[in-house]
């Protein structure tokens, strides 16, 4: 099934409710007597037809015993947190530049414990210098005032705070040799990109692998995509498609069970960690 982000994210928090509702042995009537609402709310809540405000589901959570801090974070950012404090919510300050679809992506991308990628025409935004950053931002949206371009790079460059983090990201990506090969802001900009990916390669929790040209045509050919993974839940486990104007959220577990494969045939295809990594020192070296 394909949703856009708030929907996606209201059926989620809903059947992950009902989930816990249920281990803790309380039925709908017996939960909204709890809160003092009526049963309609929380089965509304549930299937995901109304939203939830992250007051209600911190309610719901304390009526069915749930202590687990990841867990209850993780369920609060679901229903659209705008709490203003913490690493967890910074982009709220942005909400006037952002569009609704891009906040989604950076509170999936900033609650997930793992993150999978394919690329297949630009650097990973996780990975990106700001200069590259800049110059794909300006090609993406030509004509972009300069005070515009600067907090959407400012962004992007926040967004890397998650591979800095205790515990951080774990980060698999796959790169299209055509990441490489694009010159994107000039062969210095572009050097130095290649360079910042060989120091990134070298992190103990990210994990590159270049798909070389000579590997023919695969899976990948149809465009690049996210897959999130949270440890308190796989039931949360979500495939994003960034498209020009919006994104598509594919949370079925048939839609997870596919990309995954695919991502996994990806990997056998392409050349190992360490043989990527020389093979984007060595087009450092000629860029």
């Amino acid at each position: 099934m394909q949703q856009h982000g708030p929907v996606v994210r209201r059926r989620k928090l809903g059947a992950e409710l009902r989930a816990l509702r249920t281990s803790a042995g309380i039925t709908s009537g017996e939960a909204a007597r709890l809160v003092g609402w009526h049963q309609s709310k929380v089965s509304r809540i549930e299937t995901g037809t109304s939203g939830a405000k992250p007051a209600d589901v911190r309610l719901l959570l304390d009526a069915y015993g749930v202590d687990d801090d990841q867990l209850r974070e993780l369920l609060v950012m679901l229903a659209g947190s705008d709490d203003a404090g913490g690493r967890n919510h910074w982009w709220h300050a942005y909400r006037g530049v952002l569009p609704p679809t891009y906040r989604d992506f950076i509170s999936l991308e900033s609650q997930a414990s793992a993150m999978r990628t394919l690329e297949t025409t630009v650097v990973p935004g996780l990975l990106q210098t700001p200069e590259y950053a800049r110059a794909v931002t300006r090609a993406a949206a030509d004509g972009l005032p300069e005070e515009r371009l600067d907090t959407l790079v400012e962004v992007r460059l926040a967004r890397q705070d998650v591979l800095r983090a205790q515990p951080p990201l774990l980060l698999s990506a796959v790169l299209d040799e055509a990441v490489l090969r694009r010159e994107v802001g000039g062969p210095g900009v572009m050097s130095r990109q290649l360079a910042r990916l060989v120091e990134a390669a070298r992190l103990p929790h990210v994990r590159l692998q270049v798909l070389p040209f000579a590997a023919g045509a695969h899976i990948g050919v149809t465009g690049p995509f996210v897959i999130f993974s949270f440890s308190s839940t796989s039931d949360l486990d979500v495939v994003v498609l960034d498209h020009l104007t919006s994104s598509l959220h594919l949370e079925r577990k048939e839609d997870l069970e596919a990309y995954t494969e695919a991502f996994n045939a990806l990997l056998i295809h392409a050349l190992s960690p360490e043989d990527s990594l020389d093979f984007i020192a060595a087009t450092a070296a000629g860029a």
